[in-house]
């Protein structure tokens, strides 16, 4: 009879005595039985430990890949938050080659109180801009407002260089070009006043402005505050149009235009009508040029 094959690591035999030279099937089986079940109980105890440590981190949001806690509710939270905070509009934009985009798309909404009368000194822009237009005849200009007004200089000055800068505006005709300047020599100052300020240095060239409406004298362009706030009941388009038009008027003078009237019913009116006293069957415009470069005119009034 063959016999079995020795494991040297089982010491008993088929009878349960001392067997120094062999072992029986069952004894081996049992051996390798109790090996299998040790790696089992080994792998068993890693894997649980993964999981547990799996457990935790989920309970506590952790991530894995970015080595931080998950935040999709606080995420949520936040961006509940964000979408009821007001949202602060920018600041004038800009054509490329730096001329200033108009502003009359989003004028600033904020209120503004406009005092009966002013002190008569005034806050300047300490700003400069590039020279915009091509024309030979350079026009430097400052822009102050006055104090007591709720109005940044430097704000104010932006929406002005963009009106000049615009190419529907003066620069339009090849021959003005515009540059905004913060100090040192300039040709007229465009001074953003309250009413009473305007009617008191207009009226001391002899013109009446009654506390309504805008006046150049001489270098000065007075933009009276009470329209550059509420713009006119004549023009139904937005205050920040209209901002453009008292620009474009007013600066239309210091270059040497007089006034023009409506010609004719349905067309733009020119920027250079007053009207503020009424459109006479135009529609109302805020520029001397159209977009394809066309001046806007109509027959000459005093």
């Amino acid at each position: 009879m063959e016999q079995p094959t020795a494991d040297p690591y089982d010491r008993t035999s088929s009878s349960g005595g001392a067997a120094p030279g062999g072992h029986s099937r069952r004894t081996r089986l049992r051996g390798r039985f109790r090996r299998r079940s040790a790696r089992a109980v080994r792998v068993g105890m890693a894997l649980g430990a993964v999981l547990v440590s799996a457990g935790i981190a989920l309970a506590f949001g952790y991530n894995p890949v970015t080595h931080d806690r998950t935040t999709d509710a606080s995420d949520a939270a936040d961006r509940a938050s964000n979408a009821a905070r007001p949202v602060i509009s920018p600041g004038p934009s800009t054509h490329p080659g730096g001329a200033p985009a108009s502003p009359s798309a989003s004028p600033s909404a904020s209120v503004i109180t406009v005092p009966a009368t002013g002190p008569g000194t005034f806050r300047t822009a300490h700003t400069s801009g590039k020279v915009v237009g091509h024309g030979s005849r350079l026009r430097r200009y400052k822009v102050l407002v006055e104090d007591g007004i709720d109005i940044s200089p430097e704000t104010a000055a932006a929406e002005i260089s963009a009106v000049l800068g615009d190419r529907r505006g003066w620069t339009r005709d090849g021959i003005h070009s515009f540059q905004l300047v913060g100090s040192g020599s300039y040709d007229f100052v465009v001074k953003i006043a309250t009413p009473g300020t305007v009617d008191e240095v207009c009226g001391a060239a002899g013109l009446r402005t009654k506390g309504k409406v805008n006046c150049t004298v001489s270098t000065d362009v007075m933009v009276n505050l009470k329209r550059w706030v509420s713009g006119s009941p004549e023009f139904d388009g937005p205050v920040g149009e209209y901002r453009a038009l008292i620009v474009n008027h007013e600066v239309g003078h210091f270059i040497g235009h007089g006034h023009e009237t409506c010609p004719g019913p349905g067309r733009p009116a020119p920027a250079m009508m007053q009207q503020i006293k009424g459109l006479k069957g135009c529609v109302a415009n805020a520029w001397p040029y159209d977009r394809k470069g066309h001046y806007i005119s109509g027959p000459s009034v005093p």
